[in-house]
């Protein structure tokens, strides 16, 4: 809690470190995310020492106290390329001083989008791995519809994995569709499983709880444009895996209790 805004010194100063959230405005996943990007190191992406082949600044429409927000930094790219989509981009009328004109205009074409605060981007994931040198099985499914495996699918998954996939569709409800399913079964589950949340953290609440075996997992449609998958193995026998397929449409009506799914 904070009356501060939303703000972070940038990278670690030592010690316990502050990072102001304003129970007004800033209680937001993507807001929170971008404050913790900037305790971890990152600058704006608006602010990257090539942001020039991809932006230009119209400093005419920024107020004179407000033009640092927009000052270029010797930033290291880790060699990844520019992320118009990342969380730590500014959207194109940030400290506009003047109703309806953009302070951020993309390069080559001048609409393209930029400044979400839904969560991290897959460019910001893999600058995060890349600066840290984080070697995790962790994926965001960022796209309108894709698929998912198990690693080395269709041969056998490895022993001892633990895996997330976070499906992020740009708007709507997330189908997930099983089209391979092969996870040792135990007891209760208890070596291999599967484990599916509606939403984006293992907090939200589950839509499949522990499963293995050889059975198709049936459709599963989310609440919302999230939703996690988390696979873990143990240290024994390794089966050959699963294979899913997701997709964003609306679920239009309940009726007898048959679905209506309708892709957009």
């Amino acid at each position: 809690m904070s009356s501060q805004g939303c703000a972070s010194y940038l990278g670690r100063i030592g010690g316990g470190q502050m990072v102001a959230l304003d129970m007004g405005g800033c209680m937001h996943r993507g807001i929170i995310q971008h404050e913790l990007n900037h305790a971890l190191g990152f600058y704006h992406e608006h602010s990257r020492s090539d942001r020039d082949n991809y932006l230009t600044i119209m400093y005419q429409y920024i107020s004179p106290g407000q033009a640092n927000n927009f000052n270029k930094q010797n930033t290291n790219n880790l060699g990844l390329e520019y992320d118009y989509t990342s969380v730590m981009h500014y959207n194109s009328f940030a400290f506009s001083n003047t109703s309806g004109q953009p302070t951020i205009v993309t390069i080559p074409a001048p609409n393209i989008p930029i400044g979400q605060r839904d969560g991290l981007s897959v460019l910001d994931v893999s600058k995060i791995n890349r600066l840290y040198q984080c070697n995790v099985c962790a994926y965001l499914l960022n796209e309108k519809n894709g698929s998912l495996t198990s690693a080395n699918y269709p041969s056998a998954y490895p022993n001892n994995a633990s895996c997330v996939w976070l499906i992020r569709t740009p708007s709507n409800q997330v189908a997930l569709n099983f089209v391979a399913f092969d996870v040792q079964s135990s007891p209760n589950c208890t070596s291999d499983y599967i484990r599916i949340y509606d939403g984006p953290t293992k907090r939200d609440p589950l839509l499949v709880d522990r499963t293995c075996g050889t059975l198709l997992i049936p459709p599963i449609i989310a609440s919302t444009n999230q939703l996690l998958v988390e696979f873990s193995s143990d240290s024994s026998v390794t089966e050959a895996g699963f294979k899913a397929s997701y997709s964003s449409g609306k679920v239009l009506h309940t009726k007898y209790f048959i679905l209506t799914w309708y892709s957009l």
